[in-house]
């Protein structure tokens, strides 16, 4: 006779694990699991990319995430939104209070210029990565390519607008011990890499870890935050209500 399975209490934490300076890595989420991101020394930069394991062809969008829920920044309460109209997670405790999603990843040629080139055959563990081929190889591990990058959100690191219109990074947006826990509502396959933000003005090579843990979810009330901060949420949550019986596309 085979026992019922019963799920760990809520706040068990089922894993956890430190991504070094300059690394990346990728798992998949289940629903009703959250991942708690710690900035172990402050500074840090945490770039990360979500997609449906399910259908590797949703993914997390940027600018419907930005404009349902009349924001430029990501705090408590926001709902991260796949191209689907559904939600992949939910920022449930933030003590950041601004995480960016529009200015992307470094790039091999921008890391050259600002920082010089270090590659692997010399510096090994200490060489300088760049955000955007750290996701490829992580999007090459599930058949992807180039082609089904998006935009990501940049965990820890801030940017505001002046007058003009530019943007400006923001210095000490981040101090050690700050923490962001994302709650997820679908299974979700999670990309993440710890290389500098782009407009990280540092005079060296910033090497920040980020520490992650996976913690077992409390059920979402219908009385919810995320849920609730803002009436697209409650149709982004419907939507995944249906998605998880099964009756196919998203409502609107």
């Amino acid at each position: 006779m085979t026992l019922p399975h019963t799920p760990p209490a809520p706040g068990t934490l089922l894993y956890e694990d430190t991504l070094q300076p300059a690394c990346h890595w990728s798992l998949r989420m289940r629903r009703g699991t959250s991942l708690r991101l710690v900035d172990v020394e402050g500074g840090a930069n945490l770039g990360m990319l979500l997609y449906n394991p399910e259908n590797l062809l949703e993914r997390y969008n940027a600018p419907d995430t930005l404009k349902c829920q009349h924001t430029f920044k990501l705090t408590t309460g926001h709902c991260l939104y796949s191209d689907m109209g559904r939600i992949f997670c939910s920022i449930v405790t933030d003590s950041v209070g601004w995480h960016e999603t529009v200015c992307g990843n470094t790039t091999q040629e921008r890391v050259a210029e600002k920082w010089g080139e270090r590659r692997y055959q010399e510096f090994h563990n200490d060489w300088n990565q760049n955000g955007y081929n750290s996701f490829l190889v992580e999007l090459a591990k599930y058949g992807l390519t180039k082609q089904d990058m998006a935009a990501n959100i940049n965990f820890f690191s801030g940017v505001s607008v002046d007058a003009a219109g530019d943007l400006n990074y923001r210095n000490n947006n981040s101090r050690a011990g700050d923490h962001v826990e994302l709650r997820f509502e679908m299974d979700t396959l999670v990309l993440m890499h710890t290389c500098p933000h782009p407009l990280n003005p540092a005079p060296e090579y910033p090497r920040k870890p980020v520490r992650y843990q996976i913690i077992q979810a409390a059920p979402v009330g219908a009385d919810d935050f995320c849920r609730n901060a803002y009436a697209e949420n409650q149709r982004g949550f419907k939507n995944n209500e249906i998605y998880h019986l099964g009756l196919g596309g998203c409502c609107d």
